[in-house]
This record gives C-alpha cells, structure tokens and sequence, in this order.
C-alpha cells in the first residue's frame, strides 16, 4: 500500500514540473517594448492594436501571438496577417481584404437583377472575403433551383481597381429548366390520382400548358404538397391519414424530377359527439353551440373544427374575454368510426403587445398601416381588435395580402405582433363601356391613385363621354388631415351635356368641400358644402318640349353622410351589414331650394361554406322642393346601367312619350326611387389563379314621382299639323310600377386590371323603359 501511494505521489509530482515548465517556457519571451504595424493602408494602426492580446510592456508570448492572430483573422478586414518579433521589437504584418466597388451580374435572363441583388449579401463599400463571395454563390445557385434550374453555375470574378478596391461580377450560367416528367402517387384507393394532382401546388410538365410556372421541382413546395394532400383528405373525414413519403429522383438523363408521394388514408370517420365545456362567466353554453360548424352525424371534417375554434373565440372577445384559450379535444373511436370533439374553453392569461412591428411596406409609409390599427404597446392582447385591425388595413386598398401574427415577447406575458403586408398596385387607368339595348354607347377613363406618394391619399382625375354628356372631374381626399383621424378633401368638376329631344344644352361647373371624422369604432359623419352654377341654353325655336329653365343658375347647398359598417370584411365580406343615411339641403344662398334625403344597407349571411355568401341590399331616396321652387331635370334621380342591371343608363322612371312632329321620349328622372338586389354569390369551380368569382342577382325596384308642373309641351307655330290633338297635353308618363330583372355576373381579376361582365334578363318593365342585356367595364392597374 504503502508503494503505490509513493508512485502516485511521484507521478503526480511529475506532471505538475511538467506544466510548470511548459508555462514558463511560454513566457519566458523578452518583454514586448514596441510593437510596429504595416501594410494597413485604411486601418488605422490603433485599431489594428485593440484587435491584439498582444501588449506593449508584457512579456513575449506564443499564446498571446495565437489568439492575437485569430482575433485579427476573425475580423474579416484583413486577407493574411503575420507577427514577428525581434529582440522585444514586434512587427504586424497585414494584408487588407479590399473594398467592393460595385457588384454585377452577367448572364442572368430567367432571374431578375433586382431578385439577386437582394438575395445576396455582399453589398458595395463592403469589405471583400473569400467566404462571403462563396455564401453568395450559392445563394444565387438556391435561387436557380427553387425555379427548376438544377444545372445552373455561378462563378464569382473580380476586377481590381485602385486604392485596393474590387468590381464583384458574378458569371451566371443558367442552364435549362428541369421540370416534372411525372408525379406518382401510391396507395391511394378512395381518390383517384388525377383529383389528387388537382390538390397539389406542383404540376406535371406538359408542352401545350406553357403559361403554367409550378412545373418544377422545390423542395418548399413538396413541403407545401404534403400539407395539402393532408388537409384534403382530413376534410373528407379520414382522420387517421398519414403522408408516409414524398420522395423526388433526376432522372439519370437529368430530363426531368419523378415526384412520388407514398400515402396511407386509413378509415373513414364521421362526427360523433360535440359539446362545449367553459366556466366562463356571461356566456351561455348553448349559445356557443349555436357558432360550432359541424353536428353529430355528418362526415369529419377538420377545417369546420379550425373554423368553429375561431368563432368560439370571436364571440368570447365580443364578451369581453380577450384571454380566452379554446382547446378542441378530439378523440377517434375506431370501432364505431367516429370523431368526439370537446371543445374546451377556459380563460387564458393576461398578455401584453410587447412590440407592433410592419413589415412588406415598400412603398406605403408605417404610419398609414400603423393608425389603422386599434392596438399599441402596452396593450393588453385582444383577439378581437387585431381581428379588426386586419379589417382595417385590407379597407385602404392598397395590399393584395394582410396578416397579423404573434411570436414570444422578451417574457411569457409579452407578446410581438409582426403586421405582414404584401403591397399591389394602387394605381389604375380604367376604361369603361356599356352597350344598350339601342345601340347607345356610354364611356368613360379614369386616372386614379388611391395611395398618392404611399401617404394614403387619394387622387382620381375622370373624364366620360357619351352621346350627350362630356364631364371632367378632379377628387382628392387626404384620410387623416393634419394627422388627426379626421379626412379632408375636395372636388372640382365641368360637365357639358347636349339634350337633343329636350332641346337645351348645360355646362355645369361645381366645387365641393368634405370633412368627415369618427362617431364611433364602426360608425362615420361626412360633412360637405357644394358651389355649383348651371347654365342652360334652350333652342330658339322649339319643336318639343322643355322642362329647363333657360339662364344661369347658382346653387349652394350643404350635406352630411352618415356611414356604419360592421362588415367582417371590407373587401370581400361574407357576414355582417352596412348602413348609409346622406341629406343635401340646398338654399343656403344660390337660387334652388330642396331637400334631397338617401340611404342604403347591405347585409351579408355566409350561407354553408365560405364560397356561398348571400347579399341583400336595399336603397332609396326622396326629394322635395320647398319654398316656391320647383324641380328640374338635373334635379331628379336617375337609375339604371350599374344601379339597376338590365337596364339602360336612365332607361327607368318617368319619361315624356308625348307625340308629334319631331317628338321623341325623353327620361324626366324621378324625385323618389326604391331599388333592392338579392345576389348569391357562388362557388364556380375554376381555379383559384384565374380570379375568376359569379354571382346570381335580381334588381328590383321603381323610380318615379314627378310633379304636375314640371314641364309643359308646346307646339312649334310653324309646323303645320292636321289634327293638334295628336300632341298629348298631358306629356309625362309615372306609373311608379315595380320593374324587376335577373341575371349573372361574372368578376375577373385579369392580368389586364379588372373586369365586369352583367348578363341580365328582364322580368317586369313598363313599355316605355330602355332596356340592356349585355354591360361591361374593364381597367388597368399600375
């Protein structure tokens, strides 16, 4: 025992002289008293020495040269870096990496200039490494083959400039595209696999289909095709579906990708029991079972279960629990081939906005998107205000894609909510036409911008021009007016009309003034004042009739709009309604007096699936002259092209059909109108990329109300007639009966701008009415 405790003693003796002596041995070097620094040539020589462990006035040491040499390497400033030292004389030797002038791509066609100069991360004035040239190189190389081009080569080349600066160029060679010869699918039995292939982003390569850019092979999007194979067949009730492998070969002529996907569908099942089970106070059980998108007995499907998780949560926030956790549980019972779901609902802890970030805005400055939503820092999280700040921000128009998402904050009672925009083009020149069933032809251009210089102004310039009217117009409106949620703006028009059979000509000139603010989160007040002069021309020697006074005419008067609008959304709302009440009260100087009173409502009831929403609107107007003024054409109403399809642009209400040499029916406008629409919006099973969207409508309604003394029919005196009783005395015609029309219509998003077709089929008119079968419009965004 005694032995073997002398030899460890021994062992361990040695092994501390051993270390002792390394370390003294590295250190034993003579003390550093300078230390020179050459070749830097934009570096300064202080900064090159607070880069070094290396000390002036510290002894010499092959440590301290080591770390030194890799703190320096590690900067990334210099391409080699040498130490020396001499009798406690050191000397740094550097190379600088240079600097990159510029950075160019050559040889790129299929991928643009713009995509590579942002993907890659070397950027001029930056310093020049080997390593950031190579990252990029793939990159680039990522770049090609997430767009099928599997063979592409990069090769990176500099040119060398003075004062130790490079011109980056990278030498692409694109290669051909590498496409999808065939997609397979194994084991499936309940679908066939051409209806799979429908389900799925990613396309066989076909030589008739060129338009087509999803024939290639992406890694992301076969990620992409799992999920939608799984989600299809969850929805047709087979819970226990699996995704065993997407696998993708070359094949060995490099021709093309054989995609094959290896599935199992399992059973299928159907719902059992539903029930909701909550201890949350003010909120009825039942009332919640009502929102639950699926009953016992139908056939599984998991998106109505998603679906129903974000009503149940909607209509908890509505009760003021913005905590809420929902939690379906689902149990599977195989033997019965049934789907249990508990949806279990309890209230979640309190979270706060930690951080509101917006991010996709390359043009529309933070602040529009910002003031549109209804959270800020500091908030307590609430899913219903971030519901409708989404709202909000797709309402402006100016962004074809809005999330908002959540990630973990700097603690678990904070949250981010990062605000995800995808901008489109708010500007459009569009050019619309309609065709009656006359033959008249009525057009207009416009020239709009709904987000002016990204600050969320609106400027639109108009001109229209048909057989009887010319009009310029000129709007702006800036939405919050010296940054107050307040909207001011303004409108400047010229109109000139010539109305043949009514024998008068009218150039019309206005200015208008609007200010509008916020009565309440869903609800608006428009408040507006308009200047207008008309002057009116009347033919000499009338062979008609007229219902114009001849001369110029002021008018002044004031108005207000009062808007609620609790749609869920603003662009393409499936539930919830709108309300507008406006009044126009001329006579506040000027030489008209009226009243002139309108409103109008929408409602919208998403029927069995998100496709089929059903629309039912409503809208009416009254005006009446006070004082002893009376009302004149360009006074009344007048309904008809897209207010009422089917029928023409004023083809509806009361018209003069009087008689006689030189006569012809003339639209007199009504002072009241009511007009309701039911329209379904359908589900038309093209594919979603076309932007294609239908709809059933039937308008229907009357416009009609003129007053006795709104005009007077006369003879010309030198016209002879052989029976005057062939002039009617009476000359108007108001049967303020119903008219009613039906039909489709057809939306598309083209790539062109937007497109509307109306076809429609009357079902009840008055023999004096103008009718259309066919109406168009059509426009172009930039």
């Amino acid at each position: 025992m005694t032995k073997v405790l002398g030899t460890a003693l021994a062992l361990f003796a040695a092994i501390l002289f051993s270390a002792t002596s390394a370390t003294a041995q590295q250190s034993d070097g003579p003390v550093v008293q300078h230390i020179d620094v050459q070749g830097n040539q934009r570096i300064e020589e202080s900064t090159v020495l607070s880069y070094m462990v290396l000390r002036e006035g510290q002894a010499y040491s092959q440590q301290q040269v080591d770390q030194s040499l890799k703190t320096l390497y590690g900067t990334g400033l210099f391409a080699d870096v040498q130490i020396l030292q001499s009798n406690g004389n050191v000397t740094v030797k550097v190379v600088e990496n240079p600097i990159i002038n510029r950075i160019a791509f050559e040889g790129n066609s299929k991928v643009s200039q713009k995509t590579l100069e942002e993907e890659v991360q070397l950027k001029p004035r930056m310093v020049f490494t080997r390593a950031k040239v190579q990252s990029d190189v793939s990159r680039i190389i990522e770049i090609y083959r997430r767009s099928g081009r599997f063979a592409a080569q990069v090769e990176p080349k500099t040119v060398q400039l003075a004062q130790n600066r490079v011109d980056l160029v990278f030498e692409v060679n694109e290669g051909p595209t590498t496409g999808v010869s065939r997609i397979i699918i194994i084991g499936n039995k309940e679908f066939s696999d051409s209806t799979l292939r429908d389900k799925i982003a990613t396309g066989e390569s076909v030589w008739w289909n060129f338009l087509q850019s999803n024939d290639n092979y992406d890694p992301d999007r076969l990620t992409f095709d799992r999920e939608q194979l799984r989600r299809f067949y969850l929805s047709q009730g087979y819970a226990d579906f699996r995704v065993i492998s997407a696998v993708a070969e070359l094949a060995p002529d490099r021709s093309g990708f054989y995609i094959t996907f290896t599935i199992e569908e399992g059973l299928k099942y159907n719902f059992g029991k539903v029930e909701v089970d909550t201890k949350l106070k003010d909120i009825q059980i039942g009332d919640l079972q009502q929102l639950i998108r699926f009953e016992g007995g139908e056939q599984y499907n998991a998106e109505l279960i998603d679906k129903s998780v974000d009503a149940l949560t909607l209509a908890a926030g509505t009760k003021g629990y913005a905590f809420v956790d929902i939690r379906p549980r689902v149990r599977r019972n195989k033997e019965s081939q049934t789907v249990d779901v508990v949806f279990k609902i309890e209230e979640g802890p309190r979270v706060y906005i930690e951080r509101i970030n917006i991010v996709g805005n390359t043009r529309t400055l933070d602040k529009v998107i910002r003031r549109e939503v209804r959270l800020v820092e500091g908030d307590a999280f609430n899913r219903v205000l971030i519901n409708r700040s989404r709202s909000r921000i797709r309402g402006l128009g100016f962004f074809k894609k809005v999330e908002i998402t959540e990630e973990p904050g700097a603690s678990n009672d904070r949250t981010v909510l990062n605000v995800e925009v995808e901008e489109q083009s708010t500007g459009e020149f569009s050019v619309s036409a309609g065709f009656s069933s006359a033959d008249n032809i009525v057009g207009a251009v416009s020239l709009t911008e709904k987000n002016l210089l990204g600050r969320g102004q609106f400027l639109r310039l108009q001109v229209s021009i048909s057989g009887i009217r010319q009009q310029v117009d000129l709007r702006f409106t800036e939405p919050y007016f010296l940054d107050r949620n307040m909207s001011a703006g303004f409108d400047l028009y010229n109109t000139h009309a010539t109305y043949d059979q009514s024998n008068y000509e009218s150039d019309i000139r206005g200015v208008g003034l609007r200010l509008g603010f916020p009565l309440s989160e869903f609800g608006r007040l428009g408040l507006r004042y308009t200047l207008r002069q008309d002057d009116i021309r009347l033919d000499t020697i009338s062979d008609g009739k007229t219902y114009q006074t001849e001369g110029v005419t002021l008018l002044s008067f004031l108005g207000y709009t009062y808007a609620y609008d609790e749609k869920d959304d603003p662009i393409e709302p499936k539930n919830g309604f709108d309300f507008m009440f406006s009044q126009d009260l001329a006579g506040l100087g000027g030489d008209k007096e009226y009243v002139k009173t309108e409103l109008s409502s929408n409602w919208y009831k998403r029927l069995w699936f998100d496709e089929l929403v059903l629309n039912v609107a409503a809208s009416a107007g009254y005006i009446v002259a006070y004082g002893d003024d009376t009302l004149e054409l360009n006074d009344r109403f007048y309904k008809g092209g897209g207010s009422f399809r089917g029928f023409k642009t004023s083809g509806i209400g009361p018209r003069d059909i009087s008689e006689g040499p030189s006569v012809t029916p003339i639209s007199l406008g009504g002072e009241a109108y009511a007009i309701g629409t039911v329209e379904l919006r359908f589900p038309n099973f093209l594919p979603d990329e076309l932007g294609i969207k239908t709809s059933l409508f039937s308008d229907f309604g009357t416009v009609g109300l003129v007053a006795d003394d709104a005009g007077t029919c006369v003879l010309r005196a030198d016209v002879p007639t052989p029976n005057p009783t062939n002039i009617i005395a009476k000359c108007i015609k108001d049967d303020l009966s119903l008219r009613a029309s039906a039909g489709v219509s057809v939306y598309w998003n083209s790539p062109f701008g937007p497109v509307r077709l109306d076809f429609s089929q009357i079902l009840n008119i008055e023999d004096y009415d103008k009718t259309e079968t066919f109406r168009f419009s059509a426009g172009t965004k930039f």
